[in-house]
């Protein structure tokens, strides 16, 4: 079967409704300055492993909220001192922390956005004082209240060769991969996740203290349950959006997936209101207050598992062969895409890092079509450039050696 399409008319970012026109770097993993321009669709970064390719796909992935496609504490990022002496950097840069910014096309409208490392000093008490460091974001030089923000500014979807074994690793990694779903389609998703997340260490801190002050852990508990169901909610609203989408759209080459959710609140939120929802939440959590430290077998929505059907099989993707889950997992970042696409008349830009690791050679070419279908700006990471001469046409190709980075012209 052919699978091309014709890529000429996607020559320029005036095609696209996403785009980065400039990404520039600084101090950030193996880049102490990196600026890049693009004027393409397609944006294919080619070199050896260990380059620094998948650390440019990281950098834009921070313009969006959360930590990124590899969940890098702040720390871990800033440039190792060793590659100080060897990049040459303008005057300007602070050696403190590391930003990142890009010149964002959303719409008819364009962006500068921001985000960086601040560094701060904490008094722990009256003798100890210690360095923390806590990441600001800003959209046209304007300080944001928080980095959720950022979503409504700019959409990303990325896929990594880590993500092959999603269906296989831990429920964690795949509650992680169902919030940014939710997060594309409702921008304070990332909000209620920040606010539970800060709000349950607190119980927890309270309950490790021993201090059992019945009213604050009331008031703790209440918190938990309101903002754990508001985020059940809006985890099985978006989920059934994106399996209707998908019943609806079958794909021709990419296996169709269902999505379930398996969690005690979701559930409970088939047959039950809310307000009766909440209050068995909070019951939960009062009557674990002893337990919880010792056993964490609760019921709350941080304990969620996101769940995949290969449909025309009736069988759970846990079970399927890894190419069979590679390719659900793509048919589901594609659906992901269009019906974001169909709901928000704007694409997510995509970050696609090895796509040669999760696909043979059909089924990539099959899956390019597709994405050049989207009206939106794709980055994808390969060893071999050859891999993607077919879209040569409507992609800029840029070869990374040494930790510099040069546009290749064809």
């Amino acid at each position: 079967m052919n699978t091309a399409i014709d890529f000429n008319k996607y020559n320029n970012l005036t095609e696209v409704s996403s785009a980065l026109k400039r990404l520039t770097l600084v101090n950030f993993r193996n880049y102490k300055y990196l600026r890049l321009n693009f004027n393409k669709k397609f944006v294919v970064l080619c070199g050896e492993n260990g380059s620094g390719k998948t650390n440019i796909l990281e950098a834009i992935s921070f313009l969006s909220q959360g930590r990124g496609l590899r969940s890098a504490k702040l720390s871990e990022i800033k440039t190792f001192d060793f590659l100080a002496s060897t990049q040459q950097t303008p005057t300007f840069i602070n050696n403190n922390g590391w930003a990142v910014s890009a010149q964002v096309i959303r719409a008819d409208d364009e962006y500068n956005i921001g985000t960086a490392v601040e560094s701060s000093t904490k008094e722990i008490d009256y003798k100890e004082t210690k360095e923390v460091e806590r990441r600001i974001t800003s959209i046209n030089n304007q300080k944001l209240a928080s980095q959720h923000e950022l979503g409504s500014y700019l959409s990303l979807i990325w896929v990594t060769p880590q993500m092959d074994r999603l269906f296989q690793t831990s429920s964690q990694n795949r509650r992680s991969f169902l919030d940014r779903i939710v997060y594309l389609f409702d921008v304070n998703h990332a909000k209620r996740l920040s606010t539970f997340d800060n709000v349950y260490r607190q119980w927890l801190q309270v309950l490790k203290s021993g201090n059992m002050n019945n009213n604050w852990l009331n008031s703790l508990e209440e918190q938990i349950a309101g903002t754990g169901v508001a985020i059940a909610a809006a985890r099985k609203e978006q989920i059934a959006k994106l399996n209707n989408f998908m019943e609806h759209n079958v794909d021709d080459i990419f296996p169709e997936a269902t999505l379930m959710l398996d969690g005690t609140i979701e559930k409970m939120l088939d047959e039950k209101p809310a307000i009766y929802v909440e209050d068995f939440y909070r019951e939960s959590l009062y009557n674990s207050r002893r337990s919880i430290l010792l056993n964490d077998n609760s019921n709350g929505i941080n304990k969620t598992d996101l769940k995949a059907i290969y449909k025309k099989k009736n069988v759970p993707a846990s079970l399927c062969s890894t190419g069979e889950q590679k390719s659900l997992l793509l048919s589901i970042i594609l659906s992901q895409a269009r019906c974001i696409t169909n709901n928000k008349q704007i694409a997510p830009i995509l970050l696609l890092d090895e796509l040669d690791a999760h696909l043979d050679n059909l089924k990539k070419e099959a899956f390019i079509s597709k994405v050049g279908e989207l009206n939106t700006q794709s980055f994808l990471t390969t060893t071999n450039m050859f891999e993607f001469t077919n879209i040569r046409d409507s992609a800029q190709f840029f070869e990374i050696k040494n930790n510099n980075v040069s546009e290749i012209k064809f």
